[in-house]
């Protein structure tokens, strides 16, 4: 199983949403993600996990983390940065681990059809970009 880190700053909105659409359209290739923050939130953003629900990638275990968190999830196969703050925050992995940055506008304090777009976003351009970086 491939293991994929995927960072924000608040990890409640555009990691928690890449790491479920990771794990609910890339698990078959063996693909297993987790998601963080640099700076977590106290909880999930509503309307990310209205999406997630309705796209059928929604877990409860799903929770703002931080980076700490999830290390024990560790080595990683690639770390991935989905906001500009988290990728001059992101910290350094022993070498041997890919890093990339694939950018998305951050929803939060948007309406419902700013995360769906940001859902439709990621499936578009970032998960064809891991299966890429791990050459599935």
């Amino acid at each position: 199983m491939k293991r994929v880190l995927i960072l924000c700053t608040g990890n409640s909105c555009r990691s928690i949403i890449a790491e479920a659409l990771v794990n609910r359209f890339m698990k078959s290739l063996g693909v297993e993600a987790f998601s963080a923050g640099s700076l977590p939130k106290a909880e999930v953003n509503p309307n990310a996990k209205r999406v997630l629900e309705e796209l059928g990638a929604w877990s409860e275990g799903y929770r703002s983390k931080s980076i700490e968190d999830v290390m024990d999830a560790a080595p990683f196969d690639l770390v991935v940065t989905v906001c500009d703050n988290a990728k001059e925050a992101c910290p350094i992995f022993e070498s041997g681990i890919k890093q990339i940055h694939v950018g998305f506008e951050d929803p939060d304090g948007s309406g419902y059809e700013a995360f769906v777009k940001t859902a439709e976003q990621i499936r578009e351009r970032l998960l064809p970009k891991i299966k890429e970086e791990l050459e599935l």
